[in-house]
């Protein structure tokens, strides 16, 4: 693809090669995200961030790594801050907000409203989520996070074997991350949620259809057997129709480090998009599992500023020109002297 300009709205926008470009500007990346260096490079451009419905990794980490290539953002984060409430259309929203901007962000509880609101922008808009539809960003970010947790382990993603738990029906960042890993070689897909909560059909099938192997588990213990990556997902309440629909499906499958010593191989990585369900009867990840050096659930959130830098950088066409941009560090930073 041809990332300048483009709109960044759905997976199905890249190939193999576009995400190992993206990859090796992200890796480009890590001198000014670990505060190593400045870079100002995108100066004086301006980055709205629209959010719809709440948002803490993803909004605050677009707007950190604008932030860390120089830019300046504005932020909208109600539906009602804005005049979408009194009944402004997507169309003259994004006409109005694109003649302030440069690049916007959006998140948007509709599937298909951030698609409708590009085609009326004047500058690239990047996708934030829409509704359960897709989560592009997020996506990438996993895939970047299941690169380098392989490639700690002598691996690469080909030949994969990953268990993606939890709420598969309406989790958005399940759905993208597996169109996504499925421009790879002979993945092992094991689906693991409770009864109702499936994967769509049309998904499993897409991904059989390329010569992936698909299992459905609907207990936790066999579907979290023999994997590589185990990725954890919460259940995503704010889709069911109502509030007693979702209370069905609270802590049903929970992870915590008796279940996994028992039932996963030492070295399994465990992934969650973020936020986990911290509440005592709803927890999908417990927190003995802090200590388990193989949880990169932290790891993967600050891979999320190192993807966003780069799709700005691309999208923006200054990859090539970050680093004529860069300058010493001025201010005390704790990641000189923390391993991060």
């Amino acid at each position: 693809m041809d990332f300048v300009g483009s709109h960044i709205l759905s997976v199905d926008q890249f190939g193999r090669e576009d995400v190992e470009r993206l990859f090796a500007v992200a890796d480009d990346m890590r001198i000014y995200a670990d505060r190593a260096r400045i870079t100002r490079v995108l100066q004086g451009a301006i980055l709205s961030n629209m959010f719809f419905e709440p948002s803490t990794r993803t909004r605050i980490s677009f707007g950190c790594a604008f932030n860390l290539l120089g830019g300046d953002v504005r932020e909208t984060t109600e539906l009602k801050a804005s005049s979408l409430a009194k009944g402004e259309s997507l169309y003259d929203t994004a006409r109005v907000l694109s003649g302030y901007s440069d690049i916007i962000v959006m998140r948007h509880p509709e599937a298909g409203s951030v698609a409708e609101f590009a085609a009326a922008s004047r500058v690239p808009v990047i996708n934030a989520g829409d509704g359960p539809n897709e989560h592009p960003s997020q996506a990438l970010l996993d895939l970047y996070t299941i690169l380098k947790e392989m490639e700690s382990r002598g691996r690469g993603i080909d030949g994969l074997r990953i268990a993606l738990v939890g709420d598969l029906k309406y989790g958005r960042a399940v759905h993208s991350l597996c169109k996504l890993l499925g421009m790879y070689d002979n993945i092992h897909y094991k689906l693991t949620s409770p009864i109702g909560l499936g994967a769509p059909a049309e998904m499993i099938e897409g991904l059989k259809a390329r010569g992936h192997e698909v299992r459905e588990y609907d207990q936790l213990e066999p579907g979290i057997h023999n994997v590589d990556i185990l990725y954890v997902t919460r259940t995503q309440e704010e889709r069911f129709p109502t509030q007693e629909d979702a209370d069905r499906y609270r802590g049903l499958f929970r992870l915590n480090n008796a279940i996994y010593t028992e039932n996963c191989e030492p070295n399994t990585v465990i992934m969650h998009p973020l936020p986990r369900d911290s509440r005592t009867e709803a927890r999908e990840l417990d927190d003995d599992l802090f200590q388990n050096p193989n949880l990169a659930i932290f790891r993967q959130t600050d891979n999320g500023v190192l993807i966003r830098m780069a799709l700005f950088a691309l999208v923006l066409d200054v990859a090539q020109n970050v680093h004529n941009h860069a300058q010493p560090v001025t201010w005390y930073t704790a990641r000189r002297f923390t391993k991060v």
